[in-house]
């Protein structure tokens, strides 16, 4: 896949999100998700900062370094500070101006991302990473957001093939997942076998691994983005360290966190 192929899908996702916000009043903007301290405005206040800094790590390295300094700096006083810097201009706005300030930094991370290449490399709050990588992990807290979002006011969203991705880095941070956590990875591969929204199958790892998850895309991605507890899926998983991983699973950058308990649906 190139590096167009995941812009495309990252606008498709953004566009999906804003499409069920469109359909919501002011009042439902300020209902509170499952995110601590975090109303539905914040979340997109949230995707709206990490979009916009996005677009400057791409065009202009130098000024992200700024941002990067910025947040670094109050990262010591912990999530409120760091929800001061992120979210405190939004969390002055309207609904309506929150949503506008999302669709302009889209704009600005689209127009930039218009610029990368496959083999790009980006700057970024930890490593660099590869341009795809990069847009990728913008799609997927774009999609993980929305979700806090769809549990929160009780939408519908239907699944689609762009869970690829999310899926995708869920397989390939396993190893990060442990790393993280400053904890040995489990010796041993893990099968993943999951149906896309389409019907199509994906699969990852050798068929004769003893550890195994299977099952339906969107549960998988729910699992690996710490939405949903394994117990609250209809996943099949098979082997101690296929079970030790999806405990531990954390498909997104930052301090280890623990995913929700059972029972939160």
């Amino acid at each position: 896949m190139h590096v167009t192929e995941v812009a495309t899908d990252l606008a498709a996702e953004q566009q999906a999100l804003d499409d069920l916000l469109t359909e919501v009043d002011d009042e439902a903007w300020v209902t509170p998700t499952s995110s601590p301290r975090w109303s539905v405005a914040d979340q997109v206040a949230h995707l709206t900062y990490f979009d916009g800094t996005a677009a400057l790590a791409i065009t202009n390295p130098d000024r992200f370094r700024t941002a990067l300094d910025d947040l670094m700096g109050v990262a010591g006083g912990g999530d409120g500070a760091i929800d001061d810097l992120t979210l405190g201009r939004a969390r002055r706005m309207s609904p309506p101006g929150v949503f506008e300030a999302w669709r302009a930094n889209r704009r600005l991370l689209a127009d930039a991302a218009a610029t990368l290449a496959d083999d790009s490399r980006v700057i970024w709050y930890g490593p660099s990473m590869g341009a795809k990588s990069f847009l990728t992990a913008r799609l997927m807290e774009v999609w993980a957001h929305g979700q806090d979002i769809v549990d929160a006011l009780g939408l519908n969203r239907p699944a689609s093939d762009r869970l690829r991705h999310v899926a995708q880095l869920g397989v390939i941070t396993r190893s990060w997942s442990y790393v993280n956590r400053r904890m040995d990875v489990p010796e041993g591969e893990v099968r993943v076998e999951l149906a896309a929204p389409s019907g199509e199958g994906w699969t990852w790892g050798p068929e004769d691994a003893t550890n195994a998850v299977r099952g339906d895309a969107e549960d998988f991605c729910l699992v690996v983005t710490q939405r949903r507890h394994a117990d609250d899926t209809d996943l099949d998983i098979e082997g101690e360290a296929a079970h030790d991983w999806l405990l531990r699973a954390q498909a997104f950058a930052g301090p280890p966190t623990d995913g929700p308990d059972p029972g939160r649906s």
